[in-house]
């Protein structure tokens, strides 16, 4: 096998969490992403190392046995957000569970390999299952139309327009259909990652699925008088720039949903890096802030904060979470909520327990996570801004539980060892990176932990994520 080689094949099976494996003549195994197991495709061969070898795919030449006739999604194999709209969902559920159970029990001892296997518990939505989208401004190919969406496939630069994507409600695509209707119209530039200028970035749209609450923040750069697409000044003055904001803002407030528009808000952000950092908000109209409702309580949810984007999948979840835990956590006991994003597990926790202390370095979200407590008349919740590396040095109190939601990249090492020293006999890791949780596994059992429970939830359905959880207990308790 060499690099530029072209091989065709079968996609023999496909690792977590998109690593499609084709076999070369010479039994040579080769990953190509972006591939369902049985699928017979063309593969540039374009790495080479270590006796192993990556490819590109090139083109599908027969599909899987598993995929449908038809695919839900007309954007399917073109939008690079989801890769099983193809696939019944029971294949779906499939796939994940088998790749994702053998990622975690190759990362367990075998000594360790004793435990309650929940198996994976579907959405209770499968499609129209999301409560937040970051669309991407932008344009299909060079110097083409402005473009409002998701980035093509395995492209950093082309956006394709999805005014019918599958995994957002009517209200998330009529939001998306008007907007792209309206810079386009008004011939507003987007903010070109090469060159560094140009004015439009990103649409944040979050709706609240119990209550219907819609927030929609247009994100762009300070450039009013930027460059325009084909190298021209742009045409609006510094002074219009209000006024061309409040003229979308109208045009949203005149639609019809079937939840109710909130809060419309503009997002300054003149970072490089192509992701929504907010330098500076102001609301146009309404509020900056909606609400959710979960297993009974109510969320108040702030542009930027932490929030399962999948809320009946969340409630599944976090159902489970309390399920693992059952009678173990009583009214004499702390629980440290680490990465506790919104405090909604914490919250959650707080009925039964003595204290719960969350820990949240964004700012936005503990803010929101202290109202939160206030909202649900939890008087015995703490939340902390600050990052857990640090911050739990400064704790005061000792836990007697541990509750783990980190980011996808999983926890510090060094946070990490801080936390199995305080030996608590049980804590619970969530994971919505399967491949962090095996790493962070690692560590846990040569600090005296083995896994007792498993279970996965699948909150992201016609993608290869998912979701799980983990009831880990001290080998001495």
């Amino acid at each position: 096998m060499k690099k530029g080689q072209i091989l065709e094949g079968i996609v023999d099976h496909v690792d977590f969490p998109n690593k499609g494996i084709v076999f070369a003549e010479d039994k040579t195994p080769v990953v190509v992403k972006n591939t369902i197991p049985g699928q017979r495709v063309r593969v540039l061969v374009n790495k080479k190392r270590k006796g192993k070898c990556e490819g590109r795919l090139l083109e599908r030449l027969e599909p899987s046995p598993l995929q449908l006739g038809q695919s839900a999604c007309r954007y399917d194999g073109i939008c690079g957000g989801c890769n099983y709209q193809s696939l019944p969902y029971e294949k779906q559920l499939a796939l994940k569970e088998a790749q994702v159970k053998k990622l975690l029990d190759e990362a367990i001892l075998p000594e360790n390999r004793i435990y309650e296997y929940w198996g994976i518990k579907e959405s209770p939505r499968k499609n129209e299952y999301r409560n937040k989208m970051e669309f991407s401004f932008g344009d299909e190919y060079k110097d083409g139309p402005l473009a409002l969406g998701m980035h093509r496939r395995n492209s950093f630069y082309d956006v394709v327009s999805v005014p019918e994507c599958q995994i957002v409600d009517e209200d998330f695509r009529t939001i998306l259909r008007v907007t792209l209707a309206y810079f386009q119209d008004k011939k507003m530039p987007f903010y070109h990652k090469q060159r560094h200028t140009g004015y439009l970035r990103h649409l944040l749209v979050r709706k609240a699925v119990k209550t219907g609450d819609i927030l929609v923040d247009l994100v762009t750069t300070t450039q009013w008088c930027g460059t325009g697409q084909e190298g021209e000044d742009n045409q609006y003055a510094v002074g219009d720039e209000r006024q061309i904001l409040q003229g979308w803002c109208d045009i949203l407030s005149a639609q019809r949903y079937d939840g109710s528009l909130t809060g419309v808000l503009h997002t300054r952000n003149d970072s490089v890096a192509d992701a929504v950092c907010d330098q500076g908000t102001d609301i146009l109209q309404g509020q900056a802030y909606f609400f959710e409702e979960l297993l009974g309580l109510r969320f108040k949810i702030t542009p930027f904060s932490f929030f399962q984007t999948n809320s009946l999948g969340a409630e599944v979840l976090y159902d489970t979470v309390r399920q693992f835990i059952g009678d173990d956590l009583t009214d004499q006991n702390v629980v440290y909520d680490l990465y506790s994003g919104t405090g909604t597990i914490a919250q959650m926790l707080a009925s039964v327990a003595k204290k719960v202390v969350g820990v949240e370095i964004v700012a936005e979200a503990v803010e929101a996570a202290k109202e939160n407590a206030v909202l649900n008349g939890l008087h015995n919740c703490e939340f902390i801004c600050g990052d857990v590396l640090k911050a739990i040095d400064a704790l005061s109190d000792r836990p007697d539980y541990i509750v783990l939601d980190p980011p996808r990249d999983g926890i510090h090492p060094k946070a990490l060892g801080k936390i199995i020293q305080f030996q608590v006999p049980r804590m619970i890791y969530i994971s919505c990176k399967p491949s962090s949780l095996a790493r962070d596994l690692e560590a846990l059992q040569a600090g005296g932990y083995v896994v007792e429970k498993m279970c996965m939830v699948d909150m992201f359905p016609g993608t290869v994520h998912v979701e799980v959880a983990c009831c880990l207990q001290r080998k001495d308790s």
